[in-house]
């Protein structure tokens, strides 16, 4: 292995996690005693080992002294450590792109799997309003690509709570609006996805601290990822998953059926899009 290097074009976080597998195995250490001296958990190294979590750069080097691999994982993590996404939300995102079932929360904005292009842009602008165009399709061309995850017509699983608001705030223009509710629409129409509204008349719920994403693979434990304003925490402790998952279930059971906020998308659409013409 020591002299054995990745190549980027081949899925290398994947195969820098499948290394790490057979040289934990190799060395007879159980994940939970491979993370202990890493200070991770041992199903953080499960992650690791499944690539759904990349190998922080920071660990690549006490990885390499534990399992005596000649300064593979040094080499080898910084072919994985680059990422066309913002830091905070750059392991979430290649998470995201191994999930089996995400189940997601948006307060505010429409989730970024689900936001048309116009939609996008006009986010960005609003959050970096100096930002010179090309930077603006950098951000759009890169959250439009996430949405080539629904290309496949099972998987992943994607069900999404809509805060009202979400419907409510008109982001750009109600021609924006109208197109974006539309597409969502026509992706629950075709039966993509499962989305729920959460009304404003539901009123305190179990997520009014902000955006939750919940994550299942087929071969790691499940992740849960919580975001604020520029800032995004990945949480694999178990019983943290577990608490936002149960947080999850309760906005289901407070939203709308999924028929009737169908029926809700859609007549806002329509009413967005008169608004538009009038």
């Amino acid at each position: 292995m020591a002299g054995k290097n990745l190549d980027p074009s081949s899925s290398p976080r994947a195969l820098l996690g499948a290394e790490l597998r057979v040289a934990r195995e190799r060395a007879g250490l159980s994940q939970v005693e491979l993370g202990e001296p890493l200070f991770v958990s041992g199903s953080y190294v499960g992650q690791m080992e499944a690539g759904t979590r990349r190998i922080p750069l920071e660990l690549a080097k006490p990885i390499d002294e534990i399992l005596n691999t000649g300064g593979f994982f040094v080499r080898n993590c910084a072919a994985v450590a680059k990422s066309k996404y913002p830091d905070h939300f750059a392991e979430a995102a290649e998470a995201e792109a191994e999930a089996k079932a995400i189940r997601e929360y948006a307060p505010l904005l429409i989730p970024g799997l689900l936001q048309t292009e116009a939609y996008a842009r006009e986010v960005f602008h609003a959050y970096q309003p100096t930002a010179p165009q090309a930077a603006i399709d950098e951000l759009t061309e890169n959250r439009l690509a996430r949405a080539s995850l629904l290309s496949d017509p099972t998987t992943p699983l994607l069900w999404c709570v809509l805060d009202e608001a979400v419907l409510r705030r008109v982001v750009g223009s109600k021609a924006v609006m109208a197109e974006s509710l539309r597409h969502i629409a026509a992706l629950i129409r075709s039966r993509r996805i499962i989305v729920q509204v959460l009304p404003f008349s539901a009123g305190a719920h179990a997520s009014m601290g902000g955006a939750l994403k919940l994550m299942a693979f087929k071969d790691a434990p499940p992740l849960a990822y919580i975001e604020g304003n520029g800032t995004g925490r990945l949480l694999d402790d178990p019983a943290e998953v577990a608490q936002h998952a149960l947080a999850y279930d309760l906005l289901t059971a407070s939203a709308l059926s999924p028929s009737h906020s169908l029926a809700l998308i859609e007549s806002v659409a329509e009413d967005y899009a008169h608004d538009q013409h009038t």
